[in-house]
């Protein structure tokens, strides 16, 4: 089977940019670069991370345009209004890639697009430029009903194929109406060179790292960190709240917060900590740093909500609803017994190893050559997929 001579990657967030899907991007980028495929990322300006960033980069066969776009931390602001959100994120980034293409349609053979927004854009390019198009999604999409969720199944059922990070989001899709043919189960993967044990803190300490907003769970930690006063808590992050954990990071001895930390800079931080606390209140696509926590040594505690029981089980983990109280409890109870947090601990490396390795790279590229060798016809009235 064939490789694409070029890959067209879609997606409004891109590094420096600070996030989980930024970082699974720029894996995604190397592993091109490994397998000597040509990508291009079409992508903003930095939105929720104050950074420096350049309009145009090159890492090694992957060319990056990022577009200057306004609204620093109008997206956090705008993800319950779906309308909204798009209007914000779609149309512009569209014109930019509808005028690349134009110069640059014999380079690719592929738009993979990320998220609805871009999965939006890519179809109408991937109908003009006759190109494949493949979308990956990063979440269990929240806040869609009615027209917003009619428009969604809608576009993802015009992509010739759809990458779902979790069983959770794969369901949600066949439920709402998108063809289950069309959908592949896919998963992240890490730098585990870069992400390994290293030597544990003497005293307990809690991480989290994440984007600073509510349904994140924020306030959760902070109000769990002052019942803890014994426990040390680091925060790593930027948005929204990012004075609130300031102003409690200066009030109590126990808290405290690093700001925005490029992910290459992580694993150092990682090692700093005990354990790591997810506390998402909402159903979180899978959760790429408690992958790293794990892949650090560090066992994860926190929200079973979503994916993260897909991607942690209870060799490395402690899940539950994620309440103040149980954060406190679970806390207290690891710190003091020795032997639980040990069992936890001893596993997660393996863990990580036979999870979170690069092979999982490999179900992309085999979604690439299957797209590059099967021209699909799909025929909505016999609900039935032709082979040309």
């Amino acid at each position: 089977m064939k490789n694409p001579r070029g890959v067209l990657i879609l997606t409004p967030f891109f590094s420096p940019n600070i996030g989980g899907v930024e970082s699974h991007l720029d894996d995604l980028v190397q592993q091109l670069n490994r397998h000597k495929i040509k990508s291009y990322v079409l992508t903003y300006s930095p939105l929720t991370t104050k950074t420096i960033y350049l309009p145009k980069e090159k890492r090694g066969l992957c060319q990056i345009i990022r577009f200057m776009w306004f609204g620093y931390q109008l997206f956090p602001k705008l993800e319950k209004y779906p309308i909204l959100d798009f209007l914000y994120i779609t149309p512009y980034l569209l014109i930019r890639s509808l005028f690349w293409l134009f110069s640059n349609k014999n380079k690719i053979d592929i738009i993979h697009s990320q998220g609805f927004n871009a999965a939006f854009i890519g179809i109408i390019l991937s109908k003009i430029f006759h190109k494949k198009h493949l979308c990956s999604t990063h979440a269990v999409y929240e806040n869609i009903n009615g027209f917003s969720k009619n428009i969604t199944v809608s576009v993802l059922s015009k992509c010739n194929q759809i990458l779902c990070l979790s069983k959770a989001s794969i369901s949600q899709l066949i439920k709402w109406g998108v063809k289950g043919h069309k959908i592949c189960l896919y998963r992240y993967w890490i730098d585990l060179k870069n992400f390994s044990p290293g030597i544990l803190p003497k005293n307990f300490t809690a991480l989290f790292v994440g984007r600073l907003i509510t349904k994140k769970g924020i306030k959760v930690l902070l109000k769990t960190a002052i019942k803890l006063p014994k426990i040390k808590f680091i925060f790593v992050g930027n948005g929204p709240l990012e004075n609130y954990v300031l102003n409690y990071s200066n009030k109590y001895n126990n808290i405290e917060y690093l700001g925005a930390i490029p992910n290459y800079k992580l694993p150092e931080i990682y090692h700093r900590a005990s354990i790591f606390c997810i506390a998402s209140k909402y159903p979180e696509g899978f959760g790429r740093v408690s992958m790293e926590a794990v892949a650090s040594g560090l066992p994860v505690i926190g929200s079973n909500l979503g994916a993260i029981p897909e991607a942690l089980d209870k060799t490395v983990s402690i899940l539950f609803k994620p309440t103040i109280k149980n954060f406190v409890d679970t806390l207290k109870y690891l710190s003091k017994n020795k032997n639980k947090y040990e069992s936890l601990q001893k596993n997660c490396r393996y863990y990580a190893e036979n999870k979170f390795s690069d092979k999982n790279f490999n179900i992309i590229l085999n979604s690439y050559q299957k797209l590059l060798n099967i021209n699909w016809f799909f025929d909505a009235a016999s609900d039935q997929v032709y082979l040309n």
